[in-house]
């Protein structure tokens, strides 16, 4: 774990310069008092700065892990969490187990609703973090990439078929991406995304 010395007037000043550097909240560090701030003569001659040492308690890869088992434990789901980092700053968490449905939702939307929080939490505790958290259930985001490129395929021959601009339903900016990536190199179609989150869409059009 992450460990700083650092000095200042105070124990307090000291501490609030140190979580400020490590981009961490307070009840995630551990503080030991190397040196209690004292003051020379006249109070001026010889003065001592507190030196304080900060340890970092959980690195995010840890504190999203622990945070997503003890919300299983609180809606008494029994589910396994498994981590691994990928490129470009993934945090990346599978969740499998049993009757997990709930967690996943209508058309992912528990799921992504869960995903965004957690990135919230993320970034709420680790002010300096760049990572970003993809969480998925039982492989279900390679389901629905699947299903999402089938869709896409099919859509394009329709607005190719009617000569007519496709309106898909609103999608999360993965979802879109997948979209996208699956008609890009369609000659026949274009597509673009229209509207704000979270009701933008994907639109198909015919070239």
């Amino acid at each position: 774990m992450k460990t700083i010395e650092i000095s200042a007037k105070t124990v307090e000043e000291a501490f609030e310069a140190g979580i400020k550097e490590l981009g961490v909240k307070r009840d995630n560090v551990k503080l030991e008092i190397i040196n209690e701030p004292s003051q020379g003569l006249f109070k001026f001659l010889s003065s001592k700065n507190a030196k304080i040492k900060l340890t970092v308690l959980k690195g995010p890869e840890d504190y999203i892990k622990d945070f997503l088992e003890k919300l299983l434990h609180i809606i008494n789901i029994k589910g396994n969490v498994n981590f691994k980092r990928e490129n470009g700053g993934i945090l990346f968490y599978n969740i499998s187990g049993k009757d997990l449905g709930l967690l996943i939702g209508k058309r992912g939307n528990t799921l992504n609703a869960l995903q965004y929080l957690i990135n919230v939490i993320l970034h709420r505790q680790f002010t300096s973090t760049e990572d970003r958290v993809i969480i998925d259930i039982e492989n279900y985001r390679e389901k629905r990439r699947i299903t999402l490129e089938q869709l896409a395929k099919n859509l394009a021959l329709k607005a190719m078929r009617t000569n007519k601009e496709v309106v898909l339903e609103p999608m999360t900016p993965q979802e879109r991406r997948i979209i996208h990536l699956a008609l890009k190199n369609n000659k026949h179609v274009v597509t673009y995304s229209y509207g704000d989150d979270p009701h933008r869409k994907v639109i198909i059009s015919p070239r």
